[in-house]
């Protein structure tokens, strides 16, 4: 069903587009191996995806027992030591993670992809909690910060007056 559309989309492109597009991935794909085998050196590698806008990312995790940080790194480019996008939390106790900052380009798919894996994660380490705050620096875009973690199941409670709230993810909803 899935490569139905998809081959229906497709005919729906000019050959040049087509071929475009062909050459993209075929990029992308060689630096994704590329970047594989570098980031594999540093970062434990735990996916790799497809974002909104059809770009290849690979995801890795960094986890000592008392952090943890979820990184993203795009196929566009080569991989120089550095992530693209990442979440990073610390561990409160056995049952919590706390997400500590949310780093990156927004509005590309890249907080999704890697908000899903740290859920997994948390799941995988029988964390039944992922909290954080909202600031008094987030109220500048705190309408697309509450679309985001209510979008991944999060409960967000905000005080307006002071400035500040509280999101909450339950693995057990």
């Amino acid at each position: 069903m899935l490569l139905t559309k998809l081959g229906a989309q497709e005919e729906k492109k000019d050959p040049e587009e087509l071929e475009q597009n062909l050459v993209d991935l075929e990029f992308q794909v060689f630096r994704m191996q590329e970047n594989v085998k570098e980031i594999s050196k540093k970062w434990q590698i735990i996916g790799i995806e497809q974002t909104k806008e059809e770009k290849w990312v690979i995801v890795s995790i960094v986890d000592d027992g008392h952090a943890c940080k979820v990184m993203l790194n795009d196929c566009d480019s080569a991989y120089r030591g550095n992530w693209d996008f990442s979440i990073q939390a610390k561990y409160e106790n056995q049952s919590t993670i706390f997400i500590g900052d949310i780093k990156g380009e927004e509005n590309r798919g890249y907080g999704s992809i890697c908000m899903d894996y740290l859920k997994e994660h948390a799941k995988e380490q029988n964390v039944q909690y992922i909290k954080g705050d909202l600031a008094k620096r987030d109220f500048d875009h705190l309408d697309r910060l509450i679309h985001f973690y209510e979008k991944h199941d999060f409960d967000v409670e905000v005080d307006y007056d002071q400035k500040y709230g509280e999101i909450v993810w339950n693995s057990d909803y």
